[in-house]
């Protein structure tokens, strides 16, 4: 790494960011990850100063808001104003500061809706989005667009995206109102077992595709992209590159939880795009791929849920 100021981390205390600071933690990685009290990402004079207080040689943007379909369409304002926001000021602010190097984490909601093929790193912007979370889509997109042009502009900037599959692991959230899929499922499976219910509900017909990572294994390849960062493509996919139907995760899910019942599918729910895979061969190319199997994921994950509820 160029510099001799720490690695910056906004975003530790959401789901990836305590992932990559646990994992640091135990590969002996310094990191500075001030926490929302510290630093209002909202607010680009506060960025701009906390980065010039640390003088980190590497800035970490992987603060959101997030949550999953019911949220989405809820509070698509702040989807769109918050993530604009806070992705804007950490970049235009770490310019300011002189910061060269930066990674910013991106979302595969960014791809167009409705493809069949694994999604490429050339396939982003080419198409309309899936409604269900096109807010958030559009400020993750506008925010990668801004890291790149940030690079354009000056060579000597190298402000970099990683685009991940959906998350699930350690740390997730797990309200229903907020959660994502996997967390959600986790949750009402577990509830089923507690209250012996017989039948658990399916959001649509069960057939859509999706692909989920371990946030583990995304804090992985952060730390990976840190070491290795001038190697790094400027967007590259992370993920396990296979996708699974919604009714084979709940079924996993089922078996991890001791679940016996059966499934219900309401048709009347949203269900998002119908596939979501992400083509990961650069990512392979550059020499990582995903180490955690799904099943072992969910236990972990369901393991993390019993352990805070």
């Amino acid at each position: 790494m160029s510099g001799n100021g720490p690695i910056l981390l906004f975003g530790g205390s959401g789901m990836v960011g305590h992932n990559v600071l646990d994992l640091a933690a135990k590969r002996g990685v310094e990191i500075v990850a001030p926490r929302h009290g510290e630093v209002d990402l909202l607010d680009g004079n506060a960025v701009l100063a906390a980065i010039r207080r640390i003088h980190p040689s590497l800035v970490i943007h992987t603060a959101g808001r997030v949550g999953g379909i019911q949220a989405n369409m809820t509070f698509p304002v702040a989807f769109l104003t918050e993530n604009w926001s806070m992705g804007s000021n950490v970049i235009l602010a770490a310019r300011t500061a002189g910061v060269r190097r930066l990674i910013n984490l991106g979302s595969s909601c960014m791809y167009p809706k409705d493809r069949t093929t694994p999604l490429r790193e050339g396939d982003l912007l080419s198409g309309a989005l899936e409604p269900t979370n096109e807010a958030y889509a559009i400020a993750k997109s506008a925010v990668q667009r801004l890291a790149a042009y940030v690079a354009a502009e000056d060579a000597s900037f190298a402000y970099k995206t990683l685009v991940p599959c959906n998350l699930y692991g350690r740390y997730d959230t797990f309200d229903p109102t907020r959660s994502h899929m996997a967390a959600a499922v986790i949750r009402k499976l577990h509830e089923a077992v507690e209250k012996g219910a017989d039948s658990v509900d399916i959001w649509g017909d069960g057939t859509a595709r999706r692909e989920f990572l371990y946030a583990g294994d995304l804090a992985d390849v952060i730390l990976a992209a840190v070491e290795r960062f001038d190697t790094l493509p400027a967007v590259m996919n992370v993920g396990p590159g296979v996708d699974h139907t919604v009714n084979e995760y709940y079924a996993l899910a089922a078996e991890v939880a001791g679940y016996r019942g059966g499934f219900t599918h309401d048709l009347s729910k949203p269900v998002g795009m119908k596939r979501k895979l992400l083509n990961v061969s650069l990512a392979r190319q550059w020499g990582w791929q995903a180490k955690m199997t799904l099943r072992d994921g969910l236990a972990a994950a369901y393991a993390y849920y019993r352990s805070i509820a």
